[in-house]
């Protein structure tokens, strides 16, 4: 088996899911652009494990490895935008980037709030 054709799809692939990750608003969409990333590593753990002739396997057992994590990964992933969508109503990744609560543009706000009259009369002399 030659190393090219493995390789060139596995760039392709990688490609691809490079430029969804980049280019996509919905975030299942980038997970599922992630998947097609790790798919591309594991076919290049695969070719290069078969071409080597590695006795032990290293290559397809790294890849079990890695179809585990991209499993678990998108469980969570999935999990994460699915509450994000019901506590935002989107799930599009430009609006979400704000994710804290606006910071207080007045922290002396509080303190005054808690003051009495007087004592801001006292503080404002």
């Amino acid at each position: 088996m030659h190393l090219a054709y493995p390789a060139v799809l596995a760039a392709l692939l990688f490609c691809t899911g490079l430029y969804g990750v980049l280019a996509r608003r919905n975030a299942i969409l980038v997970l599922m652009s992630v998947e097609l990333m790790l798919n591309a590593v594991n076919l290049n753990l695969v070719a290069f494990d078969v071409w080597l002739r590695d006795a032990l396997h290293a290559g397809q057992a790294l890849t079990l490895f890695t179809i585990a994590v991209a499993a678990a990964e998108i469980g969570i992933g999935l999990a994460i935008v699915l509450m994000v969508h019901r506590n935002r109503g989107t799930s599009d990744v430009d609006r979400l980037r704000d994710t804290a609560e606006n910071p207080d543009p007045d922290p002396d706000r509080d303190r005054d709030r808690d003051k009495t009259s007087d004592e801001k009369a006292e503080a404002a002399a």
